[in-house]
């Protein structure tokens, strides 16, 4: 069904049908019903809040009381991916959504800052996320209210010896010229 088509078929229904309808998604669908929680009750600061607590359990894990060992770091990308996109997609306000980026990138500077990396992929990976946040913060103009940030974030992984270093660099150089 098409965008018009739909239009037309909820145009001939009554306020009732439709209200019926909308309930019935609520009840049935799980992501119409985080939609309309979140529309409703907008906490975007307790999102933001359990999100980065997540993001920072997959460079720095808590240890359970019952265990022995101390648990690895997982350093999955894909954690604080799903957390942007789902962000994006409720409407989340941009500052928050940017906050987020940049700060699953200082949280694995920091890591990297106290752990030797040997994949290619952590680095390259990094770098991504870097250039997801700046275009990000770019498209949304908000990008001199997150740019201290940013080049802290570029600095860092030259200071570090990044092995993807300059194209940190070189991605702010463009960025700086706009």
């Amino acid at each position: 069904m098409s965008k018009r088509e739909l239009k037309k078929y909820v145009a001939q229904l009554t306020k009732e049908q439709l209200e019926e309808q909308v309930m019935e998604l609520y009840e049935k669908f799980s992501p119409v019903k985080v939609y309309y929680n979140f529309v409703f009750n907008p906490k975007e600061d307790t999102l933001l809040q359990e999100a980065k607590l997540k993001v920072t359990n997959e460079y720095f894990p808590v240890r359970n009381p019952g265990r022995k060992s101390k648990p690895r770091a997982k350093m999955r990308r894909s954690v604080a991916q799903k957390f942007i996109k789902h962000f994006i997609l409720l409407g989340v306000d941009p500052f928050v959504v940017a906050d987020l980026m940049l700060y699953t990138i200082e949280i694995a500077q920091t890591f990297a800052a106290e752990n030797p990396i040997k994949s290619d992929t952590f680095y390259k990976s990094m770098f991504n996320s870097f250039e997801q946040a700046t275009n990000y913060c770019v498209a949304n103009g908000i990008f001199i209210e997150f740019k201290e940030r940013i080049i802290g974030i570029s600095a860092e992984a030259m200071s570090k010896k990044w092995q993807n270093r300059y194209d940190f660099e070189t991605l702010i150089e463009k960025i700086s010229i706009l």
